[in-house]
């Protein structure tokens, strides 16, 4: 185990530092960087997300540090999304791609106030990322909002603080450099991002910059590369995290007459999705979708809009349970909205129903169903 190095007070914790991406820069190898988390991470609030976003800075600034090296990049920022949808969607953005030299993770701001939840998403994150790409070199980011400014490491910051802390990873808290400058007169966060969240340019430049001083640092300074068997001894803080999270197609299951196979049209209205919007459409009482997967949970990535009804479902022959995930959101457009089915004691075989209820939220245009993409883990 590593000691604890900070740098900047306790803005950066360096922990085992980015060996990896340090060994491909000597070697002159090809260098592959993914962005995995929420809206903050793909770019919004930035006049345009591809230039100006931190995201695409920190892209940049590499490229022009390495000119003569070969850089990709991958965006795997969603809007609206949390750290458990994170560690399953892992695969299919990120590490399908091939090798991934580095790997920061964002996702303070989007996770809610369960502590288990988020320890199971970002450890599923890291332990995944690990089995799978084990030299991928792992940094945790923490991004402001109104929660994340109550003091230098509060709720969201600390559980994911928790997880960094146990596998050794280092974390760069944005957050915490905010809050310092704006107690000390030298900022107004409302001025960087006018909602709260969402950072304009200036705010985009600022988390650049604050990136940008630990990469000076990492880049040059040792790291500690812990051997296969360490890594595979570090035992889980959440037994029942997402480690093996995926996305299946929803045709790996099985639905009755009534559903129908859609895709929204460019004048639908969409918010927090870059990928593509084929589903299954019902809005029948007679339709039935079921699926089977082999893990220790199951989920619907469902494609909620106006006119999105409650359904309900049962697994492995329980009673039904009602799911009304309508929100305030709903009525502006189509989104992907998860929908997480109770956890199991043991892995096995699970076995699950989904089917409408024929009822609806007050807000809601009608009582449609549509599913994008099974979870499974």
């Amino acid at each position: 185990m590593t000691n604890e190095k900070h740098c900047n007070h306790s803005f950066v914790i360096s922990r085992r530092g980015l060996p990896g991406i340090r060994a491909r820069l000597a070697e002159k190898a090809p260098v592959t960087v993914a962005f995995l988390g929420g809206s903050i991470t793909e770019g919004a609030g930035a006049s345009d997300a591809d230039t100006s976003s931190w995201r695409a800075l920190t892209g940049r600034y590499l490229q022009e540090r390495f000119a003569d090296q070969e850089f990709h990049f991958i965006n795997a920022g969603v809007g609206g999304t949390t750290s458990t949808l994170g560690a399953h969607r892992l695969q299919e953005h990120v590490l399908r791609h091939g090798r991934i030299d580095l790997l920061f993770v964002e996702f303070s701001v989007n996770d809610g106030s369960d502590w288990e939840e988020s320890i199971r998403g970002m450890e599923g994150i890291v332990r995944q990322c690990r089995r799978v790409s084990p030299d991928t070199d792992i940094c945790f980011l923490y991004t402001a909002a109104e929660k994340n400014l109550s003091g230098s490491h509060p709720f969201n910051i600390a559980v994911h603080e928790e997880v960094a802390a146990h596998y050794h990873l280092p974390s760069v808290n944005f957050a915490a450099r905010v809050y310092e400058q704006t107690r000390a007169g030298r900022m107004e966060w409302t001025d960087l991002a006018p909602d709260g969240y969402h950072p304009n340019d200036d705010g985009h430049a600022l988390y650049a910059g604050f990136l940008r001083e630990y990469l000076d640092m990492a880049l040059v300074a040792e790291g500690t590369v812990l051997n296969a068997e360490e890594e595979r001894t570090i035992s889980p803080l959440e037994v029942k995290n997402y480690e093996y999270g995926s996305l299946l197609d929803f045709r790996a299951g099985i639905h009755t007459e009534g559903f129908e196979l859609r895709e929204l049209s460019p004048e639908d209205p969409l918010m927090n999705w870059r990928f593509g919007t084929e589903h299954l459409y019902t809005d029948s009482l007679e339709a039935v979708y079921t699926f089977t997967v082999t893990g220790q949970s199951a989920g619907l990535l469902l494609l909620y809009g106006p006119d999105s009804g409650i359904f309900e479902y049962s697994v492995n022959g329980s009673s039904f349970t009602a799911v009304n995930l309508f929100d305030e959101w709903c009525p502006m457009a189509h989104r992907p909205i998860l929908t997480m089915f109770p956890l199991q004691e043991q892995r096995g075989e699970l076995q699950v129903t989904v089917r409408i209820t024929g009822t609806k939220d007050e807000a809601s245009k009608g009582t449609s169903l549509r599913i994008m993409k099974i979870l499974s883990n």
